[in-house]
C-alpha cells in the first residue's frame, strides 16, 4: 500500500494512539456525528464503504463459521490517509455487510499496515484451536523520521471469539526488517502439501517467501524477481494460490502483485498477475507479458479470501487510485471496495488468462426492470430513473465498432466503445461530471485495453452511484472506473445500432 507522508499526519505519532497490545474490547466505531440514514450522492449502495472517514486496502480476508470477514486499512479521524488501523466488517454473502468495531489499533511498534488472516485449525500457534490469527505489517513512523530503513516489521494478533476482540502477540514483531525500506503486506496461507504456514512479503522490487510451523518463527525460503524495464514501482500486496484450468485437470499457481506509481495500463496504481508453477519453495513462470487483474484505474491492492467453501478464490480490491484517492468529491467518507469476484483460470491461444467473474449470489440482489417503466426505444435508446444503480448486460455481434453512452439531464456523459479493427476497448469519463477535482483524474479520462479482434462480445456493466464495473466475455477482461456525475445517469444509448446486432439484452435494477 502506497503511503502519503504529510507533516501533519506524521505529527500524529503512534504514542498518541491507543495501545492495543492488550485485548481490545472497545466497541467505539468512531463514526462522525453527521452520518445519518440519508444516502450521500456518491455513496455506493451495494459496494462496501466505511460508515465514515478514510479506507484503503482490503486486509485479512478470511472465511470462518459461515461468515466472511473483511478487514481494511482505516483512519477513523478523517477522510484522508492517517495512522492506519484495521477496520472490520462481516457478511454472510459478501454483499450485505455489518460494520464491526475497529479490530487493530496502532501501538508502540507502529501503525497497522496491510496483511492477511488465517484460521489456525490445529492450534499451531498455541492461541487456541480455530483461533483467527492476523498477520500484518508494523510501520514505525518514528524510525522513518529518523531516516532508518528498518521501520517496517511484521506482527501478529489473535482472536478466539470469531474476530470480535483481538490480542496482540506479546513478543511482536515476529519478523524483523532485514534491511529493506519497503518490507510489507504479508499474505499467509497453509500449504497442505508441506503442512506448514507460508508467507509472501513484498520487499521493495521483489517478493520474498517464508515458512513457519507456528506463525511465530519464520524462515526465508526463496525470492521471486523480474527484470522489469522500465521498473513498475514498489511491489505491494502479494498473493499466491492454485487454480484448476477450466475444462481440464491441469493446475497452475497464480501470483498477484500490486504496483504503485504510474505502472498500470492507464496510469497510477494497478494489479498484475503471473501464472506459473510453485513447488512449495520457488515460484516460476514462463509468462513474457504483463497481464492485469483489471485494466481500469480503480482496482488496486486486491487480495483473495483464505479458507473459503469449496476452495473458491474470491477477490476484492480497493476501488480507487493513489493518484487522486485523497481528493475524490465525497464528504464524510472516502473509498469503496470492488464487488467481490470469483477468479477463474482459462487457457487459450494467448496462454493462461485469469478472469474475474461476479460471484454467484450477486444475481439475488437484482430484479428485471419492467419495460413499462422504461421510456424510449428499448433496448438501444432508453431512459430509467434508477439507471445509476443497475446492471446492463448484452451480447453484441459487431460489424466494425460499438459505441454506447450513459448520460443525464445535466449533459454529463460516460462513453464505452470497441473497435474491431484495432482490438481496442475503451471508456471515456472526460465529460462525466466532476472531473476537475484532480489533474491526474482528468489525465486518466480516456482508458483503453487491448482485447483483440472479436466478432462477438458479451458485455456486463454494473453501475453503482460513483462506479462503473465492466466485464467483457464473462470477466476475461475487466475495467473498473470511478465516476462522479452532477446528477444520476438516467439515459442509455447505443450510438451506432445499425452497425451491430444486439442479443440477450438484460436490464436489471439492484435492490438495496
Amino acid at each position: 500500500m502506497r503511503r502519503f507522508w504529510l507533516l501533519a499526519i506524521v505529527a500524529l505519532v503512534v504514542f498518541g494512539c491507543k495501545d492495543a497490545s492488550e485485548t481490545n474490547t472497545n466497541t467505539d466505531t468512531t463514526i462522525s456525528d453527521d452520518v445519518n440514514n440519508n444516502v450521500e450522492q456518491y455513496r455506493s449502495r451495494f459496494h462496501f464503504t466505511p460508515e465514515a472517514n478514510w479506507m484503503n486496502d482490503p486486509n485479512g480476508l478470511v472465511y470462518f463459521d459461515d461468515t466472511y470477514h473483511l478487514f481494511y486499512q482505516y483512519y477513523p479521524h478523517g477522510t484522508v490517509w492517517g495512522p492506519m488501523h484495521w477496520g472490520h466488517a462481516v457478511s454472510k454473502d459478501l454483499l450485505n455487510w455489518e460494520h464491526k468495531p475497529i479490530a487493530l489499533y496502532p501501538d508502540k511498534h507502529g501503525y497497522i499496515f496491510s496483511g492477511s488472516a488465517v484460521i489456525d485449525k490445529q492450534n499451531t500457534a498455541g492461541f487456541g484451536e480455530n483461533a483467527m490469527v492476523a498477520v500484518y505489517t508494523y510501520h514505525n513512523a518514528n524510525l522513518e523520521k529518523e531516516n532508518s530503513i528498518l521501520y517496517q516489521t511484521q506482527g501478529i494478533a489473535y482472536s478466539t471469539d470469531k474476530g470480535e476482540t483481538w490480542t496482540k502477540y506479546k513478543n511482536n514483531p515476529v519478523l524483523d526488517n532485514p534491511g529493506i525500506k519497503d518490507f510489507r503486506d504479508p499474505k499467509v496461507f497453509w500449504n497442505v502439501d508441506k503442512l506448514k504456514w507460508q508467507m509472501l512479503l513484498a520487499a521493495k522490487d521483489h517478493i520474498q517467501i517464508y515458512e513457519s510451523n507456528n506463525l511465530k518463527n519464520w524462515a526465508k525460503i526463496s525470492e521471486f524477481r523480474l527484470n522489469d524495464n522500465p521498473p513498475l514501482g514498489v511491489w505491494e500486496c502479494p498473493d499466491l494460490f492454485k487454480l484448476t484450468v477450466e475444462g481440464s485437470t491441469e493446475e497452475k499457481w497464480v501470483l498477484i502483485i500490486s504496483h504503485g506509481g504510474e505502472s498500470s495500463p492507464n496510469g497510477g496504481s494497478g494489479t498484475r498477475y503471473f501464472v506459473g508453477d510453485y513447488d512449495g519453495i520457488t515460484f516460476t513462470t514462463n509468462q513474457k507479458v504483463n497481464k492485469w487483474i483489471d485494466y481500469g484505474t480503480d482496482n488496486y491492492a486486491g487480495v483473495t479470501y483464505n479458507n473459503t467453501p469449496n476452495n473458491k478464490r474470491i477477490f476484492i480490491g480497493w476501488m480507487s487510485n493513489w493518484n487522486y484517492a485523497t481528493v475524490t468529491p465525497t464528504e464524510t467518507w472516502r473509498s469503496a471496495m470492488t464487488l467481490p469476484r470469483e477468479l477463474k483460470l482459462i487457457k487459450n491461444d494467448n496462454g493462461y488468462l485469469v478472469k474475474s467473474k461476479l460471484i454467484d449470489g450477486f444475481d439475488n440482489l437484482t430484479s428485471k426492470v419492467p419495460e413499462a417503466q422504461i421510456t424510449g426505444t428499448y433496448p438501444t435508446k432508453f431512459s430509467y430513473s434508477n439507471l445509476q444503480h443497475s446492471v446492463v448486460a448484452f451480447n453484441a455481434t459487431i460489424n466494425t465498432e460499438l459505441s454506447l453512452e450513459l448520460s443525464n439531464k445535466d449533459g454529463d456523459t460516460y462513453t464505452v466503445g470497441y473497435n474491431k479493427n484495432t482490438g481496442e476497448f475503451f471508456v471515456n469519463r472526460g465529460k462525466s461530471g466532476h472531473v476537475d477535482f484532480n489533474e491526474n483524474y482528468k489525465k486518466s479520462a480516456y482508458q483503453t485495453m487491448q482485447i483483440g479482434t472479436k466478432e462477438q462480445l458479451s458485455i456486463t456493466m454494473v453501475l453503482d452511484a460513483s462506479s462503473v464495473e465492466i466485464f467483457i466475455n464473462n470477466g476475461e477482461y475487466v475495467m473498473t472506473t470511478q465516476v462522479f456525475p452532477n446528477s444520476d445517469f438516467t439515459n442509455f444509448e447505443i450510438k451506432n445500432p445499425k452497425g451491430i446486432t444486439i442479443n440477450n439484452f438484460e436490464f436489471k435494477e439492484v435492490k438495496k
